[in-house]
């Protein structure tokens, strides 16, 4: 585990002490369900709230920059490597919003020697521009069941849609994650949902038996609806909210994205991403895939 004290976290503190960061990973249980798309729109969302926003994306396939239109080259990894500047790898695909592509390394974050880590906490204070909210693209099939950025953001929202299949499996994710690390509070955004009622009815039905059974406490984050305008705006690589502000799933998740930046804080999470870093690098090392998959 590498010391974050020194030049480091002075570097970190300087360039991410916005005093309200928040840090939040979005995971499913299975494809289909939009976690992407809702990542990407989400974060046009809060720059058009007037935050500067950071996207972490674990994925290779469907990833976040592709839904705006960019081609993401390179991997956070390739910096660890020393092969590309962190100006080379990030993008700028909206005002307010980058991406960073980090789905290589964070696989390997595990196996990590003490100057890659060196390299990796380096390279985070060339970002620039200080971060308001940083979102998690988490990737389905993590090579250890699930990514260490859920387990040390401040939040990990569960996307899920109105479906037996998707319920299920979220259900399932929630169950080994809470087992297998103790982690006792999600929040469930439903997408794809047809009305409001329905959206609902599917938090509550999931909330009831996770709490039955002493798993944990799944608070609502909100829910999107089923809107052709949101497939178009996909199908041109735009935000909903740039091409159709006023549709329903435009409303949808801008209402989504003022109530993140309202949800509320435990005491632990006054580190900011220093303390994500730490917390990150801390449970690569510790993550047991015989757990997580039990």
């Amino acid at each position: 585990m590498v010391s974050l004290r020194g030049d480091q976290a002075a570097g970190l503190r300087r360039l991410f002490s916005r005093p309200q960061l928040r840090i939040v990973t979005f995971a499913a249980g299975s494809i289909g369900v939009g976690k992407s798309v809702s990542v990407a729109n989400l974060a046009a969302a809060l720059a058009r709230q007037g935050r500067e926003v950071l996207v972490v994306d674990e994925n290779t396939d469907d990833s976040v920059a592709a839904y705006y239109g960019a081609l993401a080259r390179h991997d956070l990894q390739q910096v660890v490597n020393r092969e590309k500047s962190l100006s080379e790898v990030i993008l700028a695909v909206a005002p307010g919003v980058r991406v960073l592509p980090a789905a290589k390394v964070v696989k390997q974050l595990a196996s990590l020697s003490a100057a890659e880590q060196r390299i990796l906490l380096d390279s985070l204070a060339q970002i620039g521009r200080p971060a308001d909210v940083v979102l998690v693209d988490s990737s389905l099939d993590h090579p250890l069941g699930f990514s260490p950025l859920g387990l040390a953001a401040q939040e990990t929202v569960i996307v899920v849609s109105p479906t037996g299949a998707s319920i299920t499996d979220a259900y399932a994710l929630i169950k080994k994650v809470s087992l297998g690390y103790a982690r006792k509070n999600f929040r469930i955004l439903v997408n794809k949902a047809r009305t409001a009622s329905d959206a609902q009815a599917v938090h509550e039905n999931i909330a009831e038996v996770a709490h039955s059974r002493r798993l944990a406490r799944l608070d609502y984050a909100g829910h999107v609806p089923l809107d052709e305008y949101l497939r178009q705006a996909s199908r041109l690589c735009q935000p909903v909210a740039g091409l159709f502000p006023d549709s329903p799933s435009a409303r949808a998740y801008q209402t989504v994205a003022a109530d993140l930046l309202n949800w509320p804080r435990a005491d632990a999470d006054v580190g900011g991403l220093e303390h994500f870093v730490q917390q990150l690098l801390h449970l690569s090392q510790r993550i047991d895939p015989t757990a997580i998959y039990a």
